[in-house]
């Protein structure tokens, strides 16, 4: 097949540079555009000199890159833009993938809350597709826009899912996500609490009156239980927390078990669930998964435990810029375009 071009709008952030990173070795995509407005005109490899000799572009301002000539624009940028351009590209026949939040939520009044902003094209809204690939792979190839998960609610959805799409075996109302993620999470940014001497040798929750992950996390729950939006069936508490380490991500998850559920075979469950799917990773029956084994690597693993006869407790860990944003990416552009869904994204994790 002829190589996709590919912009990317925002590519000075951590998000950005994972997605030149990856594309750089993409064997089907050929990068024409990067935008920034405040680094126009300056060559993308001397600002991120690990990209020297892999990427010869140089950023250019939105109004200057050629984004109508695309076949896919990924939006890595901070919540509105995307939405702001979306109808532009969409009625000039380009594909698109939203790294933020503007077509994730399609309660418009949570998304309005969270957001603090009217959505822009709520029409468009309306068709986009949540991009998680293992759960929703056969929309996500027909999508002209994609809403790239949030980081956070990819552990926590791939963590329940087995339990969730297996009717009676959990109190669905009664969830816990216990998740923590190292500062790139931030993104590329001068705050005073992601500073070295703040963020290091500490360790802490944060929006803990409520996250803008936690309606993202329960929306999509309730669509892998089946549930009717709106529907109270499905409830989950999310507590994010800040580790001094700069990638990875790992989130405890507790269930309340049923009756039934107390006599499943849980680890077969897992294993069957995720048997075919190359990103997700099934650990061993008392395994504790690491997040350094997944540094750089677009790869979820998971890890399945009893610790009292009516809770089950999933450990799951990833890069949250990786799987948690930029390969899951890449990933869902290989779906929509009907390459091999591991196509670009068969880099090891990196040790130590």
């Amino acid at each position: 097949m002829k190589r996709l071009r590919i912009g990317i709008v925002g590519g000075t952030g951590y998000t950005g540079v994972e997605l030149l990173r990856l594309l750089a070795r993409h064997p089907h995509a050929e990068l024409v555009a990067i935008t920034s407005r405040k680094e126009a005109g300056m060559p993308v490899a001397d600002l991120f000199p690990s990209l020297r000799g892999q990427i010869d572009l140089a950023f250019s301002t939105p109004d200057d890159a050629p984004l109508h000539t695309c076949d896919l624009v990924f939006f890595a940028t901070p919540h509105g833009v995307a939405m702001a351009q979306a109808r532009r590209l969409v009625d000039a026949g380009v594909r698109l993938i939203d790294l933020a939040a503007d077509f994730r939520l399609q309660n418009l009044a949570e998304f309005t809350q969270w957001y603090g902003m009217e959505h822009a094209c709520p029409e468009l809204l309306q068709e986009s597709v949540y991009g998680l690939p293992e759960l929703r792979r056969e929309a996500i190839a027909k999508a002209r826009i994609v809403a790239n998960p949030g980081c956070y609610p990819t552990t926590v959805q791939l963590g329940f899912a087995p339990l969730l799409r297996t009717p009676g075996l959990i109190e669905a109302d009664h969830l816990v996500a216990n998740c923590v993620s190292g500062v790139s999470g931030a993104g590329r940014k001068a705050e005073i609490g992601l500073l070295f001497s703040e963020a290091s040798d500490n360790y802490k929750a944060y929006g803990v009156k409520g996250h803008r992950h936690g309606p993202e996390i329960n929306e999509q729950l309730r669509r892998i239980a089946g549930v009717a939006p709106g529907g109270g069936a499905v409830d989950c508490l999310f507590v994010p927390h800040l580790a001094p380490m700069i990638r990875g991500m790992h989130s405890t998850l507790y269930a309340r078990l049923t009756p039934t559920g107390q006599t499943a075979d849980l680890q077969s469950l897992y294993a069957e669930f995720y048997a075919r799917e190359a990103f997700v990773d099934v650990l061993p029956a008392g395994s504790v998964p690491e997040t350094r084994s997944v540094r750089g690597a677009n790869t979820l693993r998971l890890a399945i435990h009893r610790p009292r006869a009516d809770t089950a407790m999933i450990l799951v860990v990833q890069d949250n810029l990786t799987k948690g944003a930029s390969g899951q990416a890449v990933q869902n552009m290989n779906v929509m375009f009907g390459l091999p869904e591991t196509t670009g994204l068969d880099s090891l994790a990196v040790l130590p």
